[in-house]
Order: structure tokens, then C-alpha cells, then sequence
């Protein structure tokens, strides 16, 4: 396959992205689209029975439409989606007609690095790697707010567009110690209500690289402040393959913990650490709590060799995430998802030192993913809502929210014709409803 040149002028994460993808090589992406979701690994709980004891209990949100169709009562007991009428004296939602959509799920977010809700930063040119890690210390250190402030800001903002679940990832360096994760944690603390989170201690300046690293992501284990044990890139920008997963598996098997790793090394070097993960998750008996993150290897092989890659990872329920960057860098979601894989739909940065850009709306990203891909029948875009509804779900363990007896009542309410349109129209989310509990309306988070 003839490889294309890398771009030129000024780096930004963009073309840092694209600069990733030439080093594998391009090719023509076929038609990206999640297929239905399956269930989440995690196991479901039991159906409510739409006959609430006492105590329970009962909400009806009434007058909505389940993904479009005609309009009927969504009874919840107990935050649980229920199949029976509800009781006489039950308290009613007026759904006016809306459609209710199951909420969603980010599957990959950096809130520590965000200056939203702040002053706006102006950023300086960057050429390498090195230079946005330097100007996330600069930014860091020049915050008025502390980690928790901005991300509880952000996280909110995200639940206000319908966000239920999100895997946060914090930046673990000696120029930060554990403010990031710990920052994350206050965050998750006091959004426990409305978002379940889990936090990933990310060594973006490198494992081996960067001393006191490994000692840092091992103390945020061992004090239980984080779910899983980040990692970016072994080869092209740690330069030490076997050092750096063999530190990050051992720490996250001393502590129990899982692992979720960077990996935007293209070619070969992408394939040989995939190759690597896949076994250490088998060595340690990691099975299901390893995600690989962004994975821009992937869409350049060939069908074969994809197929290849994707069984060895669903042997090991080794899970990826995608942000949909771009169409060249955006993972195959159904052609991995045939072969058992678990993909998640991510946000990534957002009004950080790297970009301007983001917004942390899971509905946005997936309009994103039917755009980059090119979608256009209905289908299809629905499929990009399941990615960001239930496939980011699969990656974080949490059950379907897909408005079935037993579902957790976790959806959203917007004005539509159907869930394609609004996929495409992106339409201000009236209600938002997390465990049976409004939690936002009309685009504000209530506290």
C-alpha cells in the first residue's frame, strides 16, 4: 500500500491525527456505522414488574414517543424502566409529545484539561507532541479554577445534553501529581446523582520518558482514586514497548484495576503494541477490563488483516474507542462489532491547550461520526446513535438504557420528527431523565 505524506505548516490535534494516519498508510473507509447493540457485558438487573411495593418508587412520564413511534406512557419504578400501568396517585411527567431517546454514553473525555466555562485562551503554534504537553503545563499552572471546579462544569454541561455515562481520563505527570484524578474524583462526587463515571490516571508526558510517572499512576491506584491505569503510544513516543506495557499491566493488575491506552501509533508499531496488549490481557487474565483508545492502525489494513486483529481481541473482550476525527482515522464500528468487539464512541478534548474545539455532546459527536462517514439513510444514522447511546456503554460495563422493562430510566426528551433527524438536527434536549429523576431541562443542568 503506497503510504501518503505526512501534512505540513503548523501542528494542531487535527493535523497531528492525520500525521498518525500517514504513517500507516490511507485507504478508502468503508461506511462506518454501529450495528444494534448488543447487551452490556455487565449484568443486567432484573426487570421491575410495573407493580411497585410500598415504598417504591413511581414516576410516569406520559404523552412521549419511544424512538418516534406513537405516543405512550413510560412508567419507571424505583429508577427502572417498568412493564405495568402505573399505580393511581403516581407522579406524571407531561412528555408533550416528545420523543424519548435512551441517554448517552462518552466513552472517552479529558475534563482535567478543559477551560470551559472560563475566560477564552488564545493558543500558540505548536510543531510536536512535546510542545502541546508544554503548553498543557503552561495552562495548567495558569488556571484560576482547580481541576474539580472546571471539570464539574464541563461534566454538567455534559449531562445537560444528555449524557449518562463518561470514562474521564486525567493527566498524571510530575508537573500535576494527582490533581488531575483527584480533580476528577470531587467532580464525580458531586455529580453522583445524575452521571456514573469512571477515571483513567493518563500519563500523557510517558511512562518511561517522564520519571516519577509509574510512581505517580501506582499511588493513584493503590488509593483507590482511579478505575483504570492509562497509557499512550509504547513505541512511537515512550520508545519502549516491552517497559511501558509491562508497567502499566503490572500496576493495574497489583490493584485490581483496568487499563486504558493511547495508541495513535500508525503501521506496524500500532500492530505490534495491539499485539502486545492482547497478550498481557491474556497473561494476567485481564479479560474485559482493557480498553485501547483511538487505535489508528486499525482502519488502514486490510480486510483479512482486520479481521485477523479484531478475532484476537474479542478472544481477550479487549474493547476500543473511536472520537471520529476524521474519515480516514474513524474505527470500522460494524465491521469490528461483527466480529464481537466492543466500540465506544468518545468527545475527546474539549477547549483545551490542544483545540479550541469541543463541547463534550455526545449528540453532536455522533452527528460527527455520520458526517466524517459520509451516512445517509436512516439506518445508518440511527446506528451512529446507538455508538454514542449504547456503545460506549458497552465499554464502561453499564447496562442498555434502551427504554425496555428493567432498562435503567436513563433517556431524553426532544422535539422531532424521528430519531434521524435528530440526529441530524441536534435539537436542544428538553428533559433530561437520569434513574427515573429529571436532571436537566431545557439545555440547564438543575443542581
Amino acid at each position: 500500500m503506497q503510504k501518503s505524506s505526512a501534512p505540513t505548516g503548523p501542528l494542531s490535534r487535527r493535523t497531528m491525527l492525520a500525521g498518525a494516519a500517514a504513517l500507516a498508510g490511507t485507504t478508502a473507509a468503508a461506511a462506518v456505522t454501529a450495528a444494534p447493540a448488543s447487551a452490556a457485558p455487565a449484568a443486567s438487573a432484573p426487570a421491575a414488574s410495573g407493580k411497585p411495593g410500598r415504598g417504591a418508587r413511581t414516576v410516569v412520564f406520559r404523552n412521549v414517543r419511544p424512538f418516534g413511534a406513537a405516543a405512550t406512557d413510560l412508567v419507571v419504578v424505583d429508577g427502572r424502566i417498568a412493564d405495568g400501568p402505573a399505580p393511581r396517585g403516581a407522579k406524571s411527567v407531561d412528555g408533550g409529545g416528545r420523543i424519548a431517546l435512551p441517554s448517552l454514553v462518552d466513552a472517552h473525555i479529558h475534563p482535567d484539561k478543559t477551560t470551559w466555562g472560563g475566560d477564552w485562551v488564545s493558543r500558540r503554534p505548536a510543531e510536536t507532541i512535546a510542545d502541546f504537553v508544554e503548553q498543557d503545563v503552561e495552562l495548567f499552572r495558569a488556571q484560576t479554577r482547580s481541576v474539580g471546579e472546571r471539570a464539574y462544569g464541563l461534566m454538567s454541561h455534559a449531562v445537560s445534553r444528555g449524557t449518562r455515562g463518561m470514562r474521564a481520563h486525567a493527566d498524571v505527570a510530575p508537573a500535576y501529581g494527582l490533581a488531575g484524578v483527584e480533580g476528577l474524583a470531587e467532580a464525580r462526587r458531586r455529580l453522583a446523582h445524575a452521571l456514573d463515571v469512571q477515571i483513567v490516571a493518563f500519563p500523557q508526558h510517558g511512562v518511561i520518558r517522564t520519571p516519577g510517572t509509574a510512581r505517580l499512576l501506582e499511588e493513584g491506584a493503590r488509593r483507590g482514586v482511579v478505575d483504570m491505569i492509562g497509557g499512550i503510544d509504547p513505541i512511537g513516543f515512550d520508545h519502549a514497548l516491552d517497559e511501558h506495557l509491562d508497567t502499566v499491566f503490572g500496576i493495574a493488575d497489583r490493584h485490581g484495576v483496568g487499563v486504558d491506552i493511547h495508541l495513535h501509533d500508525g503501521g506496524d508499531e500500532g500492530v505490534r503494541a495491539i499485539r502486545g496488549i492482547i497478550d498481557r490481557t491474556k497473561a494476567l487474565s485481564l479479560t474485559g477490563k482493557v480498553t485501547i483508545s483511538h487505535v489508528f492502525c486499525l482502519p488502514a489494513l486490510s480486510e483479512r488483516d482486520l479481521g485477523a486483529l479484531a478475532t484476537d481481541l474479542a478472544a481477550q473482550d479487549i474493547a476500543l474507542t473511536t472520537v471520529a476525527p476524521s474519515r480516514d482515522l474513524v474505527l470500522p464500528v460494524a465491521r469490528l462489532r461483527e466480529h464481537g468487539v466492543r466500540v465506544g464512541l468518545g468527545s475527546d478534548g474539549v477547549r483545551d491547550s490542544w483545540s479550541p474545539f469541543g463541547n463534550a455532546d455526545m449528540l453532536h459527536r455522533a452527528h460527527i461520526l455520520g458526517w466524517v462517514t459520509d451516512v445517509r439513510l436512516d439506518e445508518e444514522l440511527a446506528d451512529c446513535y446507538r455508538a454514542a447511546a449504547h456503545g460506549g456503554a458497552d465499554v464502561m460495563g453499564l447496562p442498555h438504557a434502551d427504554l425496555k422493562p428493567g432498562a435503567p430510566a436513563d433517556f431524553v426528551l426532544v422535539k422531532g420528527q424521528g430519531l434521524p433527524q435528530v440526529v441530524v438536527d441536534m435539537p436542544q434536549r428538553d428533559f433530561v431523565v437520569h434513574g427515573g429523576v429529571i436532571v436537566a431541562r431545557d439545555g440547564e443542568f438543575l443542581s
